[in-house]
């Protein structure tokens, strides 16, 4: 059972999800806060960022010109970048 939940596939697969789910939901704050609506939690965001999805939040930050203002954004999302390649690269 360990060995398959630590198949490449699954811990690649878990990467490109989360990243693309923080990417999507960035574009999604960045929207809501154009019209002044409800917004996603910084803290969910970060959360997201550290726990792997840091490659998609930096992406949000530069494409969407979301949360640039905000250093602990980028420092959180890099950490999330590093945490991740080095869990892919250590386990994988």
């Amino acid at each position: 059972m360990l060995q398959t939940m630590l198949d490449p596939f699954y811990g690649i697969g878990y990467a490109v999800i989360l990243n693309s789910w923080l990417f999507l939901l960035m574009g999604w704050d960045k929207r809501k806060a154009q019209k002044h609506q409800w917004r996603i939690p910084e803290k969910r965001l970060l959360l997201l960022g550290l726990f792997g999805g840091g490659l998609g939040g930096l992406l949000g930050i530069q494409l969407f010109r979301h949360k640039t203002r905000e250093p602990k954004f980028k420092i959180i999302y890099s950490l999330g970048c590093f945490l991740m390649i080095f869990v892919l690269i250590y386990f994988f």
